[in-house]
Formats: structure tokens, C-alpha cells, sequence
């Protein structure tokens, strides 16, 4: 199911998750090409967010597997699809609150560092090499994603700047593929304009993928390629943003009957 002319990277094969009766997501099959950004949508209690938390390693799949770039992936530990090189961001905001812009994301590049205990403790040579690397990376991607003032408080930032902070901080772990769940949700017209901005420039800049969950059809269909659209945890419509929007299964479910 991906696209014709390139090699599968990600895939999600007949994957399922019960919670007891409840039936969260129910045989999905789908793949993604390399550098593709994939729109996620479907009514709330779709599913969409389980998805994310299976590829992600909160939950444990009750059937099916997860494949990226070539390695089976399903059932590993957060730290470990991190460490696979797959980050995301989350509905609600998790940010070091009384934390800099500065130190959330020099925080989330420790994950990467390679010196011990020992170095830390003693402050070695290697340590200050590391830190002093890791502290250079943190400016250059605060820069790329537009924060001026890197030691403003977290809390203090406006809610659009918050996300945006999100975003960097999952960026700081080295990702080749990102999961976005609902990055736009709070903002206004002229801030999802600039988020939308903002995830096409960090996709072309890092060769990401990107799978994006996001309630504001309009933003999915500016940045995605394909929409998977899903309803009580069953994909319904897969495919360009054109042919989703005009499917008439996708208009009843997920847009009330209207017209997309």
C-alpha cells in the first residue's frame, strides 16, 4: 500500500490492539516510502492515537508486527525505537517546565551522549568535548526552528512556541522517521500556517518521515501525500488527499456527512 516506484522504509502489517473487549485498532496494513509525510485522521476514538503509542513502544501490539527499515521493531521498549531512530510528540505538551528553551533541548541530546558516570563525576576531557558538542548542536537547531531568547523559561513561551519547543526536543534525539500527534491542536489560523511551514522545512533539512495525526483536515492536506483514514480502529480510505476527502465512507464517518 505504498507508493508504486520506492522501497517500502516504515510498515505496519495486520496490526492490532485490544484493551479487554475494546477493539482499539483493528488489522491495519500500511507502508511508507522513505522521506514520505503520511496524514493520519478519523473521528475521535478512532484509534489514531494508539497507533502512535504502539509504534512508539507505550503499548504492546495484540497482533500484527511493526517494520522499520528493514528491522522488525514491534514490542521493543520506548528507548529502544528511540534508539532505532523513530521520535514523536505527544497531545499534551511534555516540556521541563521551570527548564530554559536551552536545557530542554540540550536535556533531550543526553540521550545520544557517550561519556560514563566516571566522566561526568570527574569532569573529564571527553565530558567537555561532549557537553561543549552537544551544547553547539542545541544552538544550531534552536536557530533552524526560530527561538531567539534560548534562556526563556519553558512556561513562560506561548502555546505555539511551546509545540514548536516540543518538536525540537524530540529532533534532539537523532530521528529518522517522526510521529506528530496533533501538533496544531490549540492554535490559531496564522500559527498552524507556521507550524506547516515549520514541519516541511524539518523534513527537507533532516530527510525525514514524518506520520502526522492531525484533527485540521486542511493542514493534512497542504503537507501529506497520503491520508489513512481510520474509524472504531479500521483504516477506510488510504490514498492522496484528493481521493480521501471525496470518499463517501470518509465524508459520513469522519466530516459528519459534509462535504469535504
Amino acid at each position: 500500500m505504498g507508493n508504486n516506484n520506492k522501497k517500502n522504509y516504515f510498515e505496519i502489517r495486520d496490526l492490532g490492539k485490544h484493551f479487554g473487549g475494546v477493539v482499539a485498532v483493528d488489522h491495519l496494513s500500511l507502508s511508507m516510502s522513505e522521506g514520505e509525510i503520511l496524514g493520519m485522521i478519523g473521528p475521535n476514538g478512532a484509534g489514531k492515537t494508539t497507533v502512535f503509542n504502539l509504534i512508539s513502544g507505550l503499548y504492546r501490539p495484540t497482533s500484527g508486527q511493526i517494520v522499520f527499515d528493514g528491522k522488525n521493531i514491534t514490542g521493543l521498549k520506548p528507548y529502544e525505537i528511540t534508539n532505532a531512530g523513530i521520535a514523536r510528540t505527544f497531545q499534551n505538551i511534555r516540556l521541563f517546565s521551570n527548564l530554559s528553551i536551552k536545557d530542554n533541548v540540550i536535556t533531550a541530546y543526553h540521550s545520544s551522549a557517550r561519556y560514563n558516570l566516571v566522566d561526568a563525576l570527574l569532569h573529564t576531557r571527553r565530558q567537555r568535548k561532549q557537553e561543549k558538542e552537544i551544547e553547539s548542536r542545541a544552538f544550531e537547531l534552536l536557530d533552524l526552528l526560530g527561538f531567539e531568547d534560548r534562556d526563556e523559561l519553558a512556561k513562560n513561551l506561548p502555546y505555539g512556541h511551546q509545540r514548536r519547543l516540543e518538536i525540537a526536543r524530540a529532533l534532539a534525539t537523532s530521528p529518522r522517521m517522526l510521529l506528530l500527534d496533533e501538533p496544531a491542536a490549540g492554535m490559531n489560523p496564522q500559527e498552524r500556517d507556521e507550524l506547516a511551514g515549520l514541519i516541511l522545512k524539518i523534513k527537507e533539512h533532516f530527510g525525514l518521515t514524518v506520520m502526522l495525526i492531525e484533527h485540521h483536515v486542511e493542514m493534512v492536506s497542504q503537507l501529506a501525500e497520503r491520508i489513512c483514514v481510520l474509524n472504531f480502529g479500521k483504516p477506510i480510505a488510504l490514498g492522496s488527499p484528493t481521493e480521501v476527502l471525496k470518499n463517501p465512507e470518509v465524508v459520513e464517518a469522519y466530516l459528519g456527512g459534509k462535504e469535504a
